[in-house]
């Protein structure tokens, strides 16, 4: 068994004896930007991969620079009705554990819902048929 895996093996390293080449000691790999060039090898041992990426590494790319929605496409009645929305979150009678009198709205919330099971309760019982006969 040995003496096969030796048999085996025998080609592999005649190929690399026979080559005489190495694979490289250092690989570099590189991004280019607009007009750069590809840096040259610093040795010979030493492989350099370039490729080019975009204009800049600073810039958004072209497909994602134009987007559907921008806040120049938004009015400004929009704009208005969102910061309303958010705002009223915090602001007093919004049944919130943050902002200012936040708080106050709790106990207007839990009236509303009490009047209104209320009101279902005497609608339900309203529609049962008393003991009439």
């Amino acid at each position: 068994m040995l003496m096969l895996a030796a048999i085996a093996a025998t080609p592999a390293l005649a190929q690399e004896a026979e080559d005489g080449n190495e694979p490289p000691q250092r690989v570099r790999s590189v991004l280019l930007y607009g007009d750069d060039q590809c840096p040259k090898p610093a040795s010979e041992d030493e492989v350099v991969i370039c490729s080019k990426v975009g204009e800049s590494p600073y810039r958004i790319p072209k497909s994602l620079r134009k987007s559907k929605f921008s806040p120049d496409s938004v009015s400004w009645t929009r704009r208005a009705e969102v910061v309303d929305e958010v705002n009223r979150q915090v602001l007093p009678g919004s049944c919130s554990p943050i902002g200012s009198y936040g708080h106050t709205g709790c106990t207007m919330q839990m009236l509303q819902n009490w009047r209104a099971d209320r009101a279902a309760r005497k609608a339900e019982e309203a529609a049962i048929p008393g003991g009439e006969e």
